[in-house]
């Protein structure tokens, strides 16, 4: 007879959750309701990102200076190649890096009641300790199932007043949008707990994603000026051949250069996931993506001597 694994079925439903999260997030961006389609919303300026992490881009100066040579080699090409570009206008011109869309502050629609309700959370204006993410974060509220970290949360942090503003399936540029449009003020956390990126990997380069995790950094630094950021490298995911380790390493080795010791202090525990191949064991990340119990456990145990030494202004 075949018995219903209930506890896998609920493993699947809420990572599936979170991953349909994400897609309904680009499948709205690309298609606006009649409504935004007559009355376009302003495009979101991009938010500042610190030099460190900051990809190099061309000045109006540089970019003159390529369109002037290339308009010098549109008037000596011969008749035929002018033709075709006559002809195809776009094919060959001077572009100007594309925006970077993790630096554009941008909530998801399927997120806006979490924000709601993380914004009552800063109106309250106690919380001492700030945790800031996506769905890996935020799953330390769950009590009970595959991905549960309450326990854990208690047992290690039960003496500190937190607000998690972990969204599961959010983005840098959510991230951004929800502390520009309100939980980034009401309360004064003496530390904040950073780790966002890793849904951006299905969209933007690595690159593209250390901006956005900078810029995300330098936010919470204006919105927080006394906190201290413990800003933690993006977990590893997936088997060690996933593609996705090369960028999160790639994404990790930049955003370390963020550290300064002071404000801002960079940590990366990913290696305390993997065994000596690499690879991460189901008990720790049983889709392997989220922590499960024992994987919170470990994320507990590298984070809570920094952030009880953050939390005294140390």
């Amino acid at each position: 007879m075949l018995r219903f694994d209930h506890s896998r079925a609920t493993r699947i439903t809420q990572a599936l959750l979170a991953t349909l999260l994400v897609a309904s997030a680009g499948v709205q961006a690309q298609a606006p309701s009649p409504q935004a389609a007559r009355a376009p919303a302003a495009a979101p300026a991009p938010a500042a990102v610190p030099a460190a992490v900051a990809i190099p881009r061309p000045t109006a100066a540089e970019l003159q200076t390529a369109r002037d040579s290339f308009a010098k080699y549109l008037a000596s090409a011969d008749a035929a190649t002018r033709a075709v570009l006559q002809k195809y206008p776009g094919l060959l011109e001077v572009r100007p890096p594309p925006p970077n869309t993790a630096v554009l502050p941008a909530l998801a629609p399927p997120f806006e009641a979490k924000h709601q309700a993380n914004l009552a959370v800063a109106k309250q204006g106690d919380a001492e300790l700030l945790f800031a993410g996506d769905s890996i974060t935020d799953f330390w509220r769950n009590a009970e199932g595959p991905f549960a970290g309450k326990p854990v949360l208690d047992k290690h942090f039960g003496q500190w007043k937190i607000a998690n503003f972990g969204i599961a399936g959010d983005t840098t540029q959510g991230v951004l949008y929800r502390l520009q449009n309100g939980e980034g003020k009401g309360f004064s956390p003496k530390a904040i707990m950073l780790m966002i990126g890793t849904n951006n990997t299905a969209r933007n380069t690595a690159a593209e994603i250390a901006e956005g995790v900078g810029a995300v950094v330098l936010e919470l630094q204006r919105d927080f000026p006394q906190a201290k950021i413990l800003l933690l490298g993006v977990f590893p995911r997936g088997r060690p051949n996933d593609p996705v380790r090369a960028t999160i390493a790639d994404i990790n080795r930049t955003i370390a250069k963020l550290h300064d010791g002071n404000r801002v202090h960079y940590l990366d525990i990913g290696a305390q996931f993997l065994d000596a191949s690499g690879t991460i064991a189901p008990d720790i990340m049983s889709d392997l993506l989220h922590p499960g119990p024992k994987g919170y456990e470990i994320w507990a145990q590298a984070v809570k001597e920094p952030l009880t030494r953050l939390m005294a202004g140390r």
